[in-house]
């Protein structure tokens, strides 16, 4: 009985959440005329599967795909190697007031991006890069303190006496990093990776703020045009969502074992 009220109270909650994303497909599906009855049909008598393809070339959504591919790509790799990089100074090397730097990192995940938001516009205004994708992808080549911080907590739970080792056979800091540490951090930048694809990927304020042109818009940005003076187009707004969502999905699917496995060995050392 214990097993059945905990697998019931688990299904109940997984079909909560499931039905606002069962409704997206249900929804995009649908006809005009079946979107506002009363009550609400679950279900539609007829599946209109071509409103998939009339609402993704009624505006230019190749365009705003290799746009979303060009952000998401640059800036993903760009957070890789700059966190990873960062992480391992702070794990492994001793400075002068590594301690002090390392707070002030973790207290700047404390500042909400809705407050440094007019300061960096200001900022890439002066630099002259709004309307360009450069706000959306060089700032992810400075790092992210909360990467920083799960990378170097990982770091700090691999034995130092591989890199001694390494160093007594010759190998100099870099090629520690490269042929052992990033080897070893896999599962962890995987987690980092999928974090900040779903971060870029799902962004929409960034690019509402600092892209004006269509030709620049994302994908994200390009569902707002659905939205005219006289109404919301929703049946291509979930059409295209749906869209939308499979590269997150697929990517959540794919890569599930080493969120899982780089979460748990996260953390472990302080």
């Amino acid at each position: 009985m214990r097993k059945i009220l905990i697998y019931g109270v688990l299904i109940f909650f997984s079909l909560l959440f499931l039905a606002p994303f069962f409704w997206m497909i249900t929804t995009a599906v649908k006809s005009p005329e079946e979107l506002y009855v009363f009550p609400p049909k679950w279900i539609p008598s007829v599946f209109h599967w071509d409103n998939f393809l009339t609402a993704w070339e009624s505006q230019p959504f190749n365009v705003f795909l290799k746009n979303s591919l060009l952000v998401t790509g640059l800036s993903l790799v760009g957070q890789l190697v700059s966190s990873s990089l960062v992480a391992y100074g702070f794990a492994r090397f001793r400075f002068k007031g590594k301690d002090m730097l390392f707070m002030i990192l973790l207290a700047s995940m404390m500042i909400p991006w809705e407050v440094t938001m007019i300061p960096q516009y200001m900022e890439f205004n002066y630099l002259g890069w709004i309307n360009t994708l450069k706000p959306l992808i060089i700032p992810a080549w400075f790092g992210s303190a909360f990467f920083i911080f799960l990378l170097r907590q990982f770091i700090m739970g691999i034995p130092v006496e591989l890199e001694e080792a390494a160093r007594i056979d010759g190998a100099n800091p870099i090629q520690i990093f490269i042929r052992l540490i990033v080897p070893l951090m896999t599962p962890a930048l995987i987690l980092v990776g999928v974090f900040h694809f779903l971060s870029s990927w799902n962004d929409y304020l960034g690019p509402l703020i600092f892209l004006n042109d269509q030709s620049k818009y994302t994908l994200t940005l390009g569902l707002s045009q659905f939205r005219g003076m006289f109404g919301v187009d929703m049946v291509s707004i979930m059409a295209v969502t749906f869209l939308i969502c499979i590269p997150p999905l697929a990517l959540f699917f794919f890569a599930q074992r080493y969120i899982v496995g780089g979460i748990a060995t996260t953390g472990i050392k302080g």
